[in-house]
C-alpha cells in the first residue's frame, strides 16, 4: 500500500515494516557565456566531488546541450551544492 504524505516523500507500509523513500532530485547546471570550462570543471570537482574527468564530461554536455544534471540526490543534499555553485556565479537549479 502506497500512501502520499507530501510531494517529496512516499511511505510504503507492510505489516512488519514502514519504509520512507525520498524522491531523487537532479542538480542542474546551465550553460552561459560567462564562465570558462576550467572554472566549471574546477567548481564541479570542489563542490560536487567529481573527478576531473567526470567534471570535464559534464562541462562538455552542458556546453552542447545547454544544461545537464551533474548530480542526483535528495533536495537537502543538493541544496548546499547548488548554493555553492551559484556563489561562484554558475547557474544551478534543483529539479525533480
Amino acid at each position: 500500500m502506497t500512501e502520499q504524505l507530501n510531494p517529496l516523500w512516499e511511505t510504503q507500509s507492510d505489516e512488519q515494516l514502514d519504509i520512507v523513500i525520498e524522491k531523487v532530485h537532479n542538480l542542474i547546471v546551465w550553460n552561459d557565456e560567462v564562465n570558462t570550462f576550467d572554472w566549471v570543471i574546477e567548481s564541479l570537482v570542489d563542490i560536487c566531488g567529481h573527478t576531473p574527468e567526470q567534471a570535464e564530461q559534464c562541462a562538455m554536455i552542458i556546453h552542447h546541450k545547454g544544461k545537464y544534471g551533474v548530480k542526483r540526490g535528495s533536495f537537502d543534499e543538493l541544496r548546499p551544492q547548488a548554493e555553492a555553485l551559484i556563489d561562484r556565479s554558475i547557474q544551478a537549479t534543483i529539479d525533480y
